[in-house]
């Protein structure tokens, strides 16, 4: 049965992700902000449960096996192109970003090209903490799009939440360039003609 909850679970996550985007397209801020933000959020946390339940039921199957990875990058990748693009451009949000983007499309490239023996490239528990971090740099910052639109009460906030957001991300950003590296020496035998 390739239906299983945890599949339908990933499948949902796979759909969020352009939500996420269309949310600005068809919302004024701060809703656009509040609706991305508990999408986002929801969808991260079907990120540890697909996974969890698929294991605890027997249920894991090559569909979600292959869908999973798909829906975390497609997530990271959409919500990273919406806060760049509503951000001011700042280079401690960009550079961060652009690793992050770079890593996942490398990493995807390996995986392809590499086809059967694309195994060797399994999920350490450090890509592990660096999807964790990445989701949790990608709500804060959500979280401070919706605080900047209460500015009065909040504007401390905002920028709290500005500043921890962006340090989470440097740290996605250091585990993902770690876990491209690695993916790459692990990776390298199979490149050589």
């Amino acid at each position: 049965m390739i239906w299983t909850v945890p599949n339908i679970l990933t499948a949902l996550r796979l759909l969020a992700a352009p939500a996420v985007a269309v949310m600005f397209l068809y919302f004024h801020r701060p809703w656009a902000d509040w609706f991305a933000l508990v999408l986002f959020i929801g969808a991260a946390i079907t990120d540890w449960f697909d996974g969890y339940l698929a294991r605890a039921w027997k249920q894991t199957t090559k569909l979600g096996t292959m869908l999973d990875p798909i829906a975390d990058k497609a997530m990271v990748v959409i919500a990273l192109m919406v806060i760049v693009g509503y951000s001011s451009m700042s280079p401690w949000l960009v550079l961060p970003a652009t690793v992050i983007l770079f890593r996942e499309v490398f990493v995807s490239g390996l995986r392809e090209f590499l086809g059967d023996t694309a195994g060797t490239l399994k999920v350490t528990k450090l890509a592990k903490w660096k999807t964790t971090a990445q989701m949790i740099a990608i709500a804060v910052l959500f979280g401070q799009g919706v605080a900047e639109h209460y500015i009065g009460a909040m504007a401390r906030i905002t920028v709290m939440l500005g500043h921890a957001g962006l340090w989470i991300l440097w740290i996605a950003a250091a585990l993902t360039l770690i876990t491209g590296i690695d993916y790459f020496k692990k990776s390298m035998p199979y490149l050589k003609d």
